[in-house]
């Protein structure tokens, strides 16, 4: 595959945040190469001034840094209102735990690569990112959930009249679900192009919506495990 073919990417703006000078610059040259538009910072303050200032389609975080760390910016962003709230986060770190790369889901991030990785990776995880962030498959129109409502077009969720703040991740995992109500999806299904292809990503995300849009968490009634298969979304 041709990473520099597609002239769909030349108009993507992405934001590179990372202390190291020598690594900030080789991945804004090395993306820049690729063909997006790259914006770069050297920490949290930098960044909110761009993210404050600057429509990005995605947003590339190191972990460890001095001050305000990835994971303390990247929960900033989620607090955000509108389109930025919703920017898709990829975070790099010298950590590769499976508890450490949980932590970065938990708080918002939708991919998480480890240190030392292979620039081609670094793309082809960004890529799938932003193909998942585009995606907005056919549907019949919102989807009611009790007190919640969620539009697959709009990829927007609605509780008690308030917009809630979902994840690029989010968003496509209720996609997903909703392409097929009421039928169950496999995990697998759903992990596809995630982070950690066991499918625990998926399980964390699932906490997280269900926290926004059940009554009662630990007792779903609108996104449901199905055992031995994954997830089913049965909206009213």
């Amino acid at each position: 595959m041709n990473a520099y073919a597609d002239p769909a990417q030349r108009t993507r703006h992405l934001l590179v945040v990372d202390d190291d000078d020598r690594i900030r610059e080789l991945l804004k040259a090395y993306l820049a190469r690729a063909g997006f538009r790259v914006s770069a910072a050297n920490g949290g303050p930098a960044a909110r001034k761009l993210l404050g200032a600057l429509d990005f389609d995605l947003a590339v975080f190191d972990v460890m840094m001095p001050g305000e760390d990835g994971l303390s910016l990247t929960r900033w962003l989620r607090d955000q209102r509108g389109a930025s709230g919703r920017t898709p986060v990829l975070m790099l770190t010298a950590r590769g735990e499976a508890n450490d790369r949980i932590e970065g889901l938990k708080v918002g991030a939708d991919d998480y690569l480890a240190k030392p990785f292979e620039p081609e990776e670094l793309l082809l995880r960004i890529e799938a990112i932003l193909r998942r962030s585009a995606d907005r498959p056919p549907t019949a129109g919102p989807l009611s959930l009790g007190r919640c409502t969620f539009d697959p077009d709009r990829g927007e969720l609605t509780c008690d009249g308030e917009p809630v703040r979902l994840t690029e991740a989010e968003v496509a995992l209720m996609r997903e679900l909703a392409r097929n109500p009421h039928e169950p999806v496999d995990r697998m299904v759903l992990a596809k192009g995630a982070s950690d292809p066991s499918g625990r990503a998926v399980d964390v995300q699932v906490t997280r919506l269900r926290r926004k849009i059940e009554d009662d968490p630990k007792a779903p009634r609108y996104l449901q495990t199905v055992r031995g298969v994954g997830y089913r979304l049965a909206p009213d």
